[in-house]
């Protein structure tokens, strides 16, 4: 039988102890490839990089398995490994595992989702998985969950446009509640800024963070993860549209063009044009 072809990538950098989770607990039911940022991308969104070219280098890895690093953003690997990399289109790419929790709407700024995206985007589905606690919990304890949830979708995929976010909860080594599908929750972290001093006497910030507390729905993945629930959020991207809002409005919209030009203020602007150059 033959096996499905997944790309892991991450943002936390190709050495990452999250990424190794990952490939631990797919190598022995899958074909897997490895396109992952060279240094650590944590919120980095889908952020391109155009300033400076891309370098990709082959990184050893066990058993054989290919693997590359790229001297930029997770979005960069996997434009890199759809385009360049890879003689065939991945069944899956899997991003993360990554350190710290990407539920509610950290997803904006998630380097780990940012990578789903862009899969998702150009055709193939994907998972962004992440761990609530900044230290990597013992991989015995999440194998056996990371093989069950990726093969689950392998087998029933996703729809065009929709990908999902993973999170385990809390001290997830010690136990796990159950696993629950929920919506996106509100909760994000928000600036807050540390200022500091240099020795030369100008000030500096680290930017920091907390969290922004909201009134959670109860089968949102902030609030399942509060109750110690392994949550996945299926996210979808494909028309991003406020429907209700283009219904209520486009009429009195589309009618600015003709008042515009009732407007004395909007008179012929060409006027005030500097003059073609010869």
């Amino acid at each position: 039988m033959k096996k499905p072809y997944i790309l892991i990538t991450n943002d936390d950098g190709i050495h990452a102890a999250g990424l190794k989770h990952l490939w631990t607990a797919l190598k022995d039911f899958a074909d897997l490839v490895i396109v992952a940022p060279i240094l650590e991308k944590s919120g980095s969104s889908a952020a391109l990089t155009f300033s400076t070219p891309l370098q990709i280098h082959p990184v050893d890895w066990a058993e054989n398995t290919p693997a590359w690093s790229v001297n930029g953003t997770p979005v960069d690997c996997v434009k890199m490994a759809l385009s360049v990399l890879l003689n065939r289109k991945p069944d899956l790419v899997v991003s993360g595992v990554n350190r710290g929790s990407n539920a509610g709407r950290t997803i904006f700024y998630s380097g780990t989702v940012g990578a789903i995206i862009e899969a998702t985007l150009q055709g193939v589905p994907g998972i962004a998985y992440s761990f609530y606690d900044f230290e990597y919990p013992p991989l015995g304890s999440v194998s056996t969950h990371l093989s069950a949830i990726t093969r689950h979708f392998l087998e029933h995929p996703l729809p065009p446009y929709t990908f999902l976010n993973v999170t385990f909860p809390e001290k997830c080594h010690m136990k796990i509640e159950g696993f629950r599908m929920a919506k996106q929750g509100q909760g994000y972290w928000i600036e807050d800024p540390e200022k500091r001093i240099h020795p030369e006497g100008a000030p500096y910030y680290w930017l920091g963070g907390r969290w922004a507390h909201h009134d959670e729905n109860p089968q949102s993945d902030v609030a399942l993860l509060q109750q110690g629930y392994l949550t996945a959020a299926p996210i979808h991207i494909g028309d991003l549209t406020d429907l209700r809002l283009l219904s209520q409005r486009q009429n009195a919209f589309q009618k600015l063009y003709s008042n515009s030009f009732n407007d004395s203020a909007c008179a012929d602007m060409s006027s005030s044009l500097p003059p073609a150059s010869s």
